[in-house]
């Protein structure tokens, strides 16, 4: 078991990796819509939000010689539910494949973000 680690994510808030790499598998921790090159959320609504923490999904993938690709689960929070069009419309532009899913809607997420998700993925060492 090895932690993923990269600075093209945020860095773990609390006593978590962003990720961790086992055997053909890797988990990446919930990641929210911080931005890691300031620490702050991503300016805008859900949209701009949902575009970042993508972004942060696919950065921590990169990290273990993943790939949004190989996603094979995602486990979607959402600050609201009646965001969950617009969530899904930046969501299927990273997700082609169209992982198994679940998404549901929280009382809240850290720094007040307006989603947040989490990925398990094949590696590069697993065949596709």
């Amino acid at each position: 078991m090895r932690k993923i680690t990269t600075n093209s994510a945020p860095k773990a808030i609390g006593p978590y990796s962003q990720g961790i790499s086992i055997g053909t598998l890797a988990f990446v921790s919930g990641q929210t819509p911080i931005d890691p090159e300031t620490g702050a959320l991503a300016p805008g609504g859900m949209t701009e939000q949902a575009d970042q923490a993508c972004r942060n999904v696919r950065a921590v993938l990169e990290a273990v010689g993943s790939s949004m690709e190989r996603v094979v689960k995602t486990t979607c929070f959402l600050h609201d539910m009646a965001d969950f069009q617009t969530f899904n419309a930046v969501y299927e532009r990273y997700f082609v494949s169209c992982p198994a899913r679940s998404c549901v809607a929280v009382k809240g997420l850290p720094k007040d973000g307006l989603c947040e998700i989490e990925a398990i993925a094949l590696t590069g060492e697993a065949d596709a």
